[in-house]
């Protein structure tokens, strides 16, 4: 449980999109933070799509009257801490370099603000394993470990999309994810042809 002081109950949450958003922030709410909202994804590509997920979390925000702040977009950033990993599948090597760069610039900015705690949204996805986060993010001074998949969090927070009318995109942000998605589409296109004929 979070102390009683003022400063001691704001929490920054990484948010990878706003969908995932949904029941991570009525959560931390229920259980008496004051939630930051803090979108950096410098691994979303390409930039339209960046700008499309923040304006859909904008969104969350007002709706849950909300601070959001935002990072400068730096995808070569990125890039850069993730060479050498570019053909890792999804939910490989590469996306625990991801999860590392994003918690460590999410520990830096609750520092910056004197935020004492900070966790992600991540956490919400089936798609991702919640303990390997955790290993991750502990390495980190504030982060607090949220399994956010719990509870039905993840069925959960496709209802709640559905009833604010948010986007949800078909990739998780990386080019590198969108070529497994759409390689992914195609094998599945490929197969209905198939076995139609």
């Amino acid at each position: 449980m979070i102390d009683n002081k003022e400063n001691d109950k704001r929490i920054l949450l990484h948010c990878c999109c706003a969908p995932c958003s949904t029941t991570c922030v009525e959560r931390l709410i229920e259980e008496g933070y004051q939630v930051i909202l803090w979108f950096s994804n410098d691994n979303i590509y390409p930039q339209d799509e960046n700008n499309k997920r923040f304006g859909e979390l904008i969104k969350l925000a007002q709706f849950h009257n909300l601070e959001v702040l935002r990072n400068n977009y730096n995808h070569e950033a990125w890039l850069d801490r993730v060479k050498g990993y570019e053909d890792e599948k999804e939910g490989g090597e590469r996306c625990s370099v991801c999860f590392d760069y994003n918690l460590s610039m999410t520990q830096e900015k609750a520092k910056e603000l004197s935020i004492k705690y900070f966790t992600t949204t991540l956490t919400v996805s089936r798609y991702k394993n919640s303990l390997k986060i955790f290993e991750i993010g502990n390495k980190y001074t504030g982060f607090v470990e949220k399994n956010f998949k719990k509870k039905d969090g993840y069925a959960k927070s496709i209802q709640l999309s559905k009833e604010l009318g948010l986007y949800r995109q078909k990739y998780c942000g990386c080019e590198f994810s969108l070529r497994d998605a759409l390689k992914y589409e195609k094998e599945k296109a490929e197969k209905l042809k198939n076995n139609n004929l």
